[in-house]
């Protein structure tokens, strides 16, 4: 079957595949890191109104990713990647399984073979993935249970997510000089406490002020935001003291994050260079905590997070291209 979302599915009973390909507006790097990096594959990795949410992720050779499809009522269906190989950039294969909590394997169920690649095209970004079974009967298995419908609204998923990162990042960030922001996350109340500090400081808001998830656009194939969340702050930037900016995020629950007082801050920095921005980022870890190590990201920066070793989080932002 082949979509408007250029994604196309064979099924070759035969020789007990399934080959899928899809399309997307966005560098290798930036798919890449959606589909490897367990923050991003939270945000899209389930058919809207399902959510992903992570019990473990560890991706290298040998590594496991294990997690739920989580119903809007709440109901989890388990599952566990068990990673084989691993070319960065290029591909990775792995086992998919259903699982219990504790990784277990389930029996009953199919099981499959993904070897999952990805290649520069004209317009963007091809992802392959070819799936093997072990026999017609769970391939014919998998596809009975909706699996088709089910991978198609997820990869239309990533699609949206990677479209609004960079559509937010080249609204907000037009200037390529150097400055210095806090980044504030909160649990669903971001409105009423930007709006607060507004006050507060007597300023206005920068950018597109205030833009709310149901603000993304409907586009052909996409699957709409969940009503939980359409009136949340995607995103907003606020001026305070001497040309600092606060920028801030709702980051609920049902999009994998998991705040607590301590880690819902940071002193986010944006040097105009790489090289400014590997050297802040190597002394300011040292003797500290990397949490995230800098790399191309799909939302088009160069980023990484740290723990100083006073307990300081920050944050990196740098555009400047390769």
């Amino acid at each position: 079957m082949e979509t408007k979302e250029r994604m196309k599915i064979v099924k070759d009973i035969a020789n007990k595949k399934l080959l899928l390909t899809r399309l997307f507006d966005a560098t290798v790097d930036q798919v890449w890191a959606a589909w490897t990096e367990v923050d991003y594959l939270n945000q899209w990795w389930a058919p809207e109104p399902w959510h992903a949410e992570t019990r473990s992720m560890d991706f290298r050779e040998g590594g496991k990713w294990i997690y739920a499809m989580v119903s809007p009522e709440g109901e989890k269906h388990w599952a566990i990647l068990n990673y084989s190989k691993i070319s960065k950039g290029k591909f990775f294969e792995c086992r998919d399984s259903f699982c219990e909590e504790d990784g277990t394997l389930k029996t009953g169920l199919p099981t499959s073979h993904w070897h999952v690649e990805f290649s520069t095209i004209p317009s963007g970004t091809k992802v392959t993935i070819t799936m093997t079974f072990d026999n017609e009967v769970e391939l014919k298995q998998i596809v009975e249970m909706g699996f088709e419908q089910g991978i198609t609204l997820t990869l239309s998923a990533l699609e949206r997510y990677l479209k609004e990162g960079f559509k937010l990042r080249k609204e907000n960030k037009t200037s390529k000089a150097s400055r210095v922001v806090t980044y504030l996350n909160f649990p669903g109340n971001t409105e009423e406490a930007i709006n607060f500090y507004k006050v507060v400081f007597g300023t206005e808001f920068i950018g597109k002020g205030l833009q709310r998830f149901g603000d993304i656009p409907a586009e052909s194939g996409h699957p709409p935001v969940p009503d939980n969340i359409k009136k949340m702050i995607l995103h907003v930037e606020l001026p305070i003291l001497g040309g600092h900016i606060i920028m801030a995020t709702d980051a609920p629950k049902e999009m994998g994050f998991d705040l607590l007082s301590g880690n819902n801050m940071h002193i986010c920095l944006e040097p105009s260079t790489r090289v400014e921005t590997e050297k802040l980022f190597n002394a300011l870890s040292q003797g500290g905590k990397v949490s995230m190590p800098l790399a191309d990201m799909f939302f088009g920066s160069y980023f990484g997070e740290l723990k100083d070793k006073y307990g300081i989080n920050w944050m990196f932002n740098c555009f400047e291209k390769k």
